[in-house]
């Protein structure tokens, strides 16, 4: 068995349990390329394929390996992959189904047994949230406070102080790009945190269902803006409309053929002078060379990114560097892809996924299973 992409290298103690003359278990805390990147090379390919073939076993996390069916063919030994989490784009589970590949899953509500640890499961309407709710007002505030910037001043310049204004939210308009569950959260918090005026699009979003996302998040349809009683409290609007009027845009999109590049040129240069810009959903919804013009020119005030076209990011990559926010730049903060990277939810993928392996192991039904 192998198990991919531990950066932090937590996943040894969840696993320490299961004897090796039961199973060899190898961790790589490296990261593979994306087998099917168009920048990923032939030989780069191959080089995925050759490291992965002798394993019976994989254990991924998330999509930070995509698994289509160009390299699931490839790996004729692979009998079990063990998936984390609930999205599953980058898995080709048919190619997987096919080739009798048993895919399973860890949805993150812990061992069925009881053992390992739990996590507080709390009705968001009491303040329960998701950690990428959490991670996207993180960069919200630091962005509008200007923390990280002061942070890295303080520190680099002895004789520094402030560095620029913050930006006050209270008051201002927070365009939220897919009212699913996680936008819904992060509208929820805007509206009761900030008084912010919350206004929705998405392809097929209804004043009826983002009346709906209110109240399913413990809001009143109506009301809820305190600068207007009689307005809806998630309100409805036309893209065009929430890039040009909105202070704040935070991405809660679902990435899909149609909705790469979903902000582009036109979105961007939409946007208020004064606006930030934050996406802690996926990399390729944003056209990044767009962002990249955009920032470099200082159009908008900043951005913040938890999320990128290529994961881990690369070292050459333009986006890494300390002159943002200087020279007429906007300002920008990076974080690689913290959204989902908590200890809680972290540690109770992988007791899920000890939990299948051990079932796997003694011949025993599957869990949560995907194929």
């Amino acid at each position: 068995m192998v198990i991919l992409d531990d950066y932090l290298e937590i996943a040894k103690e969840h696993f320490s349990h299961i004897p090796p003359s039961q199973l060899s278990i190898t961790t790589f805390s490296d990261a593979l390329p994306a087998f099917n990147h168009p920048q990923t090379s032939q030989s780069s390919r191959k080089a995925i394929i050759d490291r992965l073939k002798p394993f019976t076993v994989i254990s991924s996390m998330r999509e930070r390996t995509p698994f289509p069916a160009d390299l699931l063919q490839e790996l004729p030994n692979l009998k079990l992959l063990l998936a984390t989490g609930t999205q599953f784009e980058s898995f080709d589970l048919a190619a997987a189904k096919r080739l009798g590949i048993s895919v399973v899953a860890a949805p993150g509500r812990g061992r069925t047994d009881g053992k390992g640890p739990t996590r507080p499961k709390l009705d968001i309407k009491k303040g329960g949230s998701h950690p990428t709710t959490q991670h996207a007002w993180a960069l919200i505030l630091a962005l509008a406070r200007n923390v990280a910037a002061d942070d890295a001043a303080l520190k680099a310049d002895k004789g520094r102080w402030q560095s620029q204004l913050a930006r006050g939210l209270t008051g201002t308009t927070l365009g939220v790009v897919g009212l699913g569950r996680l936008g819904a959260a992060v509208a929820r918090i805007g509206s009761l945190a900030w008084g912010m005026r919350v206004i929705c699009w998405s392809e097929n979003l209804t004043q009826e269902k983002a009346n709906q996302k209110a109240e399913e998040v413990g809001l009143p349809a109506y009301g809820g803006n305190p600068l207007d009683s009689k307005a809806p409290t998630f309100t409805a609007v036309s893209k065009n409309e929430l890039f040009k009027t909105a202070d704040v845009v935070s991405l809660h999109y679902v990435l899909s053929e149609r909705s790469r590049g979903i902000v582009g040129a036109e979105e961007l240069a939409q946007m208020k002078g004064s606006a930030l810009l934050v996406n802690t959903s996926r990399g390729p919804l944003i056209n990044s060379e767009a962002l990249y013009t955009a920032l470099c020119s200082g159009s908008i005030r900043g951005a913040a990114l938890d999320v990128f076209d290529i994961e881990p990011l690369p070292a050459d990559s333009l986006w890494r560097s300390n002159k943002w926010g200087t020279d007429g730049r906007s300002n920008l903060i990076i974080t690689p892809h913290m959204g989902y990277v908590e200890d809680g939810i972290m540690h109770t993928w992988y007791e899920e996924t000890a939990e299948n392996l051990e079932r796997w192991l003694k011949g025993d039904e599957l869990l949560h299973i995907l194929t």
